[in-house]
C-alpha cells in the first residue's frame, strides 16, 4: 500500500514540474504576445511575467525535488555564515597584488612576442 502511494506521489509530482514548465513558457510566450496591445504597457507585461514565474515557483516547491532544492538552500546559507571573510587591507593588497602579476605577464609576453617576432623576421628576409 506504500509503494502505492509513493508511485501516485511521484507521477503527480512529475505533473507538478510539468505544470510549472508550461506556465512558465505560456507566461513568457504571452509577454511577447502582448507587446503590440495597447493597454499592456512594459511594466505590465514585465510585472505579469513575473508573477507566473512566482506562481510557477510555488509549485514546484510543493514536489519532493523542490523541498530538497530549497533544504539545500537554507543549508547553503548556514554554510556561508561559517565562511571568515578577508578583511578589506587584505582584500585590497591580493586584488593589487593580482593586477601587479597581470601587468608582470603581459609585459614578459609581450617581449616574448616581440622576440619572436623579430626571429621570424630574420630568418624570412623580411627585414630592413
Amino acid at each position: 500500500m506504500n509503494a502505492q502511494v509513493e508511485d501516485t506521489s511521484k507521477v503527480f509530482d512529475v505533473v507538478k514540474q510539468g505544470m510549472s514548465l508550461v506556465l512558465v513558457v505560456a507566461g513568457v510566450a504571452a509577454f511577447y504576445y502582448f507587446s503590440d496591445a495597447p493597454g499592456f504597457t512594459m511594466l505590465y507585461r514585465v510585472l505579469m511575467l513575473v508573477a507566473v514565474i512566482l506562481v510557477s515557483i510555488g509549485i514546484m516547491a510543493t514536489t519532493e525535488r523542490g523541498k530538497g532544492i530549497w533544504e539545500f538552500a537554507l543549508e547553503a546559507k548556514q554554510e556561508v555564515r561559517k565562511v571568515v571573510w578577508p578583511s578589506r587591507e587584505e582584500t585590497i593588497r591580493t586584488t593589487l597584488l593580482v593586477f601587479g602579476l597581470v601587468f608582470l605577464v603581459g609585459l614578459i609576453l609581450w617581449f616574448l612576442d616581440m622576440f619572436l617576432f623579430w626571429g621570424i623576421k630574420s630568418l624570412t628576409g623580411q627585414g630592413g
